[in-house]
């Protein structure tokens, strides 16, 4: 018997400053991270003021887990310890998997169109594979397929598949889906989703019901984490267009031993990790 899944616990985004002085809102992290595993962390920069993203994220190291950095406007330009460097623009996806280790930066433009706004995206490594080779993706908005449901809702496919079509970012160990979803007024959509993986939506623009059996709507800068039970998630528009991100991936059930940018399964690995740095050894 198949049956729509339920809603586990709706997060509201928290305003916080990384970086040299970024502002922005984090839709979940740090103590929520046994409930969304795979994922740990997922940040909202959405400003119109230089002064709150020009500062950006000077060189920093990571290990142990993959970033995945999303604009939907502005442009920000990137480079890390293996050679890469460029600039993603509005729609472009850089996926990082920082593996064994990479120090890199990542430092906004003035944006064309005034406004910054853009997400990064946390996602584990399992204990086997936390030291592996890094590598890195860049998908050009353009290579991001987006498909035309019933009633208008249209999907951009980063990861995963919708309807036979499968997004450019593939063989990783989490088996993501990351999918933009926009939702004209009073419009329906229906997904099937994997059984025991982690589903989650962030809510960018006006407003849905998740769940089916709540007449709760669910506004911009919440987040809303499902029940793992059931086969596919239910979602109807409201009054107003609804456009959100539905995330999904297997999760990996290890240890989380997190500091900073760093995240491993010991305290042991995290003090290794950090002696390297400090040593000039941490990039393998």
């Amino acid at each position: 018997m198949t049956s729509a899944r339920k809603i586990k616990s709706i997060l509201s985004a928290t305003a916080t400053i990384e970086g040299a002085g970024v502002h922005l809102k984090r839709a979940f992290g740090y103590h929520q991270v046994p409930l969304l595993d795979p994922f740990l962390m997922l940040d909202d920069f959405h400003t119109s003021d230089p002064a709150e993203y020009l500062a950006g994220f000077p060189w920093h190291p990571h290990r142990g887990i993959e970033t995945i950095t999303y604009l939907l406007e502005g442009q920000v330009e990137h480079g890390d310890s293996m050679g890469n460097s460029g600039i993603i623009g509005a729609g472009d996806v850089q996926w990082m998997t920082a593996g064994s280790g990479v120090i890199h930066q990542e430092m906004p433009q003035k944006s064309p169109t005034g406004t910054m706004w853009g997400f990064q995206l946390w996602a584990n490594l399992p204990a086997a594979l936390k030291m592996m080779p890094p590598r890195y993706r860049d998908i050009k908005a353009a290579d991001i397929p987006e498909v035309t449901l019933e009633g208008g809702v249209t999907v951009k496919i980063i990861s995963g598949e919708v309807g036979g079509v499968q997004g450019p970012v593939r063989e990783i160990v989490i088996d993501p889906l990351l999918l933009d979803v926009t939702m004209p007024p009073g419009t329906h959509f229906t997904l099937p989703v994997k059984d025991g993986y982690t589903v989650l939506t962030y809510v960018l623009a006006g407003a849905a019901l998740f769940d089916q059996q709540s007449e709760q709507t669910i506004l911009p800068e919440h987040a809303v984490l499902y029940e793992n039970t059931g086969d596919r998630v239910s979602i109807t528009a409201t009054s107003q267009l609804c456009r959100f991100l539905l995330l999904s991936g297997k999760p990996l059930g290890e240890p989380v031993a997190w500091q900073g940018p760093i995240v491993m399964n010991s305290r042991e690995e995290l003090r290794t990790a950090f002696e390297e740095y400090h040593r000039g050894t941490f990039v393998k």
